[in-house]
This record gives C-alpha cells, sequence and structure tokens, in this order.
C-alpha cells in the first residue's frame, strides 16, 4: 500500500510540475498575443482611404484628348492668320481702288 501512495504522491508531483509548464506556456502565448496587439495599431494608425490611381485606358484618353485638342488649337490659329491676310489685301485693294477712283474725278 505503501508503494500505491508512493506513486501517487510521485504522479502529483508529476501534475504539479506539469501544470506549472502549462501554465508558463499559456502565459508566454498571451504575452505574445498582447505584444502582437500592442504592434498592429502602430502600422494602422492612417485612417484615410488611398484613392487608386490612374489606369492606362484612362492616360491614353487624357493624352488623346491633349493630342486632338492641340491640333484643333493649330487649325484655329492658322485660320486667324489667313483671315487676317485676307483682311490686309482686301485693304490694299480697297485702299488701290479709292486711289484710282480718286484720280479719276
Amino acid at each position: 500500500m505503501s508503494d500505491a501512495l508512493e506513486k501517487a504522491e510521485a504522479a502529483a508531483r508529476e501534475a504539479a510540475v506539469d501544470t506549472a509548464a502549462v501554465q508558463i506556456a499559456l502565459a508566454a502565448v498571451e504575452l505574445a498575443k498582447a505584444a502582437t496587439a500592442q504592434q498592429q495599431p502602430a502600422h494602422s494608425t492612417c485612417q484615410h482611404e488611398r484613392k487608386p490611381g490612374r489606369s492606362t485606358g484612362e492616360w491614353l484618353g487624357i493624352s488623346c484628348a491633349i493630342c486632338i485638342g492641340g491640333v484643333g488649337i493649330a487649325f484655329a490659329s492658322i485660320a486667324i492668320a489667313i483671315g487676317g491676310i485676307s483682311v490686309a489685301i482686301l485693304a490694299l485693294v480697297l485702299r488701290s481702288m479709292w486711289r484710282d477712283y480718286q484720280k479719276g474725278r
């Protein structure tokens, strides 16, 4: 019977040691969880949403619009220049006609 009692005492001591080891392991896990929880908010302190960048299609559309606008401005400038030349020629012709009319009087 004392042999059984010694076995029971040894089992109780072993269980106590195992329980302490399990408690230490659980404490280490909880400590790791707490450390991870403290580190995560440091990385996610930014509260605004980042806007996505423009896609390739959008950039192509913008560049085509700029090119077409540039060509339109070039044609408008040419039209204004032609109009100015036409007015200058008309003024010279009218002045010449006026002089001829004045001489004929």
